[in-house]
């Protein structure tokens, strides 16, 4: 549970990244013009928290699905895969919450996206890795 919680945190620090880099990938705070800061901190990390188990639930029946897909594209599939597990992380937390993920649009943004936190979450895994000896 506590390798869950703190892979939560680092994708929750990857989404928030993705946010800023990525146009069309947008936190919303329901009817809150101005959310305050512990607001925000909380969205992410409930965010997070949804796309993790969308990834640990969902994702690898999706993954076994498309084996003939990851074959035939050579893994870029896996890319797309990605921006639909943001695509459902986005629908099931604006659907359940009216707060959540946006994510405007699927090609651009959700797979942009997508590439943006595969990039923050593996620098992420190297700076925290031990180095071999």
């Amino acid at each position: 549970m506590r390798a869950f919680l703190i892979r939560s945190a680092f994708t929750g620090f990857a989404l928030w990244v993705a946010t800023l880099i990525v146009p069309g990938l947008n936190f919303v705070y329901g009817d809150d013009p101005d959310p305050t800061t512990m607001k925000q901190i909380v969205v992410v990390v409930v965010v997070a928290l949804v796309f993790g188990v969308v990834n640990a639930f969902i994702k690898p029946i999706v993954q076994i699905l498309s084996i003939p897909l990851y074959i035939l594209t050579l893994g870029l599939i896996h890319i797309v895969i990605n921006a639909f597990m943001l695509e459902i992380t986005a629908w099931i937390t604006r659907n359940t919450t009216h707060w959540g993920l946006e994510v405007e649009s699927f090609f651009w943004a959700a797979i942009w996206g997508a590439v943006v936190i595969s990039i923050v979450g593996w620098a992420i895994d190297m700076l925290l890795k031990e180095p071999v000896r």
